[in-house]
């Protein structure tokens, strides 16, 4: 009993960060791997997928709600996430991302500093594409990220913000909103392939559903009410604990 609470919490916690920055999978992973030593990582990462995508929706439909987004640009780009998350997660199965998880610390690392440096980074909302130029960009990203949330995944919000921030001019708000959309195509891509493959546990998922959307709606209601400023600060928090995180996974363990 005392395991499922303290799996809920982390769902709670993981769902609140997620829903402002992304990088709720730095919280809830390593709970599932925690507690459930025993049980092969596709499965409690199919778990993750199913308990996270819940919160990620709420997250989505609550920014949507305050926050103008593109939709010609939006829908092209969610579609090919969808594509290539599932095409990650099916290689995922067959082949490890060694490689891929020594690198991610150095990528992390650079991100932090050009947003520190940067301190007017997604402050203003300054769109630099427009038309076929942003939508074909905007397809490549969610093409690029969403392979790496299927294949690895952690930070993959972080990115499509930063993405979204750097190089379309959006505020970090704004920018929130669309990794929110993307994040949900990722998900729901990958957990087809995990369900099918039967690697979800799905009681223990809906359990921490349940309280990642409390942390999501909460998580959400404060980005949209303190703005840009308070979504900055997190995600830098976020990215300094993911280069600790994957670090530590890379190099020490």
């Amino acid at each position: 009993m005392m395991d499922m609470f303290l799996l809920g919490v982390a769902a709670f916690f993981a769902g609140f960060v997620d829903s402002i920055v992304g990088g709720g999978g730095l919280v809830q992973v390593p709970a599932l791997f925690s507690f459930f030593p025993g049980t092969p990582p596709a499965t409690l990462l199919g778990t993750n997928k199913f308990a996270g995508v819940w919160g990620t929706t709420v997250a989505a439909r609550n920014y949507l709600r305050q926050v103008r987004v593109r939709w010609p640009m939006l829908l092209p780009a969610a579609l090919m996430a969808f594509f290539f998350s599932f095409a990650g997660a099916y290689l995922v199965t067959h082949i490890p991302p060694t490689h891929l998880r020594k690198a991610l610390p150095f990528v992390l690392v650079a991100v932090a500093i050009y947003t520190f440096k940067k301190k007017d980074f997604g402050s203003a909302d300054k769109p630099l594409f427009s038309g076929n130029k942003e939508i074909f960009l905007a397809m490549l990203v969610g093409a690029g990220i969403g392979f790496y949330d299927g294949f690895f995944g952690p930070g993959t919000g972080s990115f499509f913000m930063f993405l979204f921030v750097r190089f379309f001019g959006y505020d970090f708000l704004r920018a929130s909103a669309v990794a929110k959309v993307l994040n949900v195509a990722c998900n729901a891509a990958a957990l087809s392939w995990f369900g099918f493959s039967g690697h979800v546990l799905w009681m223990l998922g809906g359990l921490m559903a349940v309280c990642g959307i409390g942390g999501s709606l909460l998580g959400t209601h404060l980005a949209i009410k303190h703005g840009t400023g308070f979504v900055r600060k997190m995600f830098l928090f976020v990215v300094i604990c993911l280069i600790c995180k994957t670090s530590y996974d890379g190099f020490l363990r």
